[in-house]
């Protein structure tokens, strides 16, 4: 059994607060909490693979403090040093060395630098895929396509980055690193599970917080019960490590970032 040699966490923006019965299923209860837009760098003996790369900074919202309205709005912001070049030299790598590119869930936040790496494999859900390109709905209001894929970045997937695109299922990514689907969240939601020397991790946009696993309470911003159900089985049977990638408590309990 393959053991990867390092999986740190990195910041590449957050959320100022989001409404609490987002984080917990219809929970009124649940105070407003703060979102953190985590990725992860894993590393291998001869591999480098980032789960998710964040978002194209042309593509952002004013800052809340330069729009008075904004500040009354679940606004992504991207703060120095979480950049992707600034975030990844922080971790001792940059786009180049980079060889996979695992991105989950389809969104601008998720995916909007992800033609930013020539040299890596673009591991992109297929469920989410075929869903993205011939969807039930042409109108969805979870899923609107600028907010999955833009237009700039669909162009590149589908032309000169078609080559190096991976549709992936469950599945092997590299030796140590694998995605099952998980859905719950998105159609294009994935859990990464790594075999580390902590024991195996599992990361993944359907859980936003520990607490939507140990309690089985869904987030409420989900698409479907069922799946964040039998997801939620799968994980915490498979997981000794649960990494939320919007829980900025992620740093609280991995001190730097370093997980394994």
């Amino acid at each position: 059994m393959v053991i990867v040699d390092q999986v740190d966490a990195i910041r590449l923006g957050g959320w100022r607060w989001a409404p609490g019965y987002e984080i917990f299923w219809m929970d009124m209860s649940a105070r407003d909490e703060p979102l953190a837009l985590i990725a992860l760098v894993i590393r291998t003996a001869e591999h480098v693979v980032l789960v998710n790369c964040g978002p194209d900074p042309a593509t952002l919202p004013p800052k809340p403090d330069a729009d008075p309205v904004a500040t009354r709005q679940h606004v992504l912001e991207v703060n120095q040093g979480e950049g992707l070049d600034e975030a990844l030299a922080a971790a001792g790598t940059t786009v180049d060395e980079i060889t996979h590119v695992i991105v989950t869930p389809f969104q601008t936040y998720a995916l909007g630098n992800v033609l930013r790496f020539p040299n890596a494999q673009l591991c992109l859900s297929r469920k989410g895929w075929i869903d993205f390109h011939a969807p039930r709905w042409r109108e969805h209001p979870h899923d609107t396509r600028a907010a999955c894929i833009p237009d700039n970045v669909l162009i590149g997937l589908v032309t000169d980055a078609w080559p190096r695109v991976r549709l992936v299922e469950d599945e092997e990514i590299v030796p140590g690193v694998e995605t099952f689907w998980t859905g719950a969240h998105h159609r294009a939601s994935l859990a990464v599970k790594i075999r580390a020397s902590v024991g195996t991790v599992i990361a993944g946009d359907a859980f936003m917080r520990i607490e939507n696993i140990t309690r089985r309470h869904p987030i409420g911003i989900n698409e479907s019960m069922d799946e964040a159900l039998v997801a939620y089985d799968r994980i915490a049977r498979e997981a000794d490590i649960l990494i939320p990638l919007y829980d900025p408590h992620v740093f609280d309990r991995h001190p730097g970032g370093r997980i394994a």
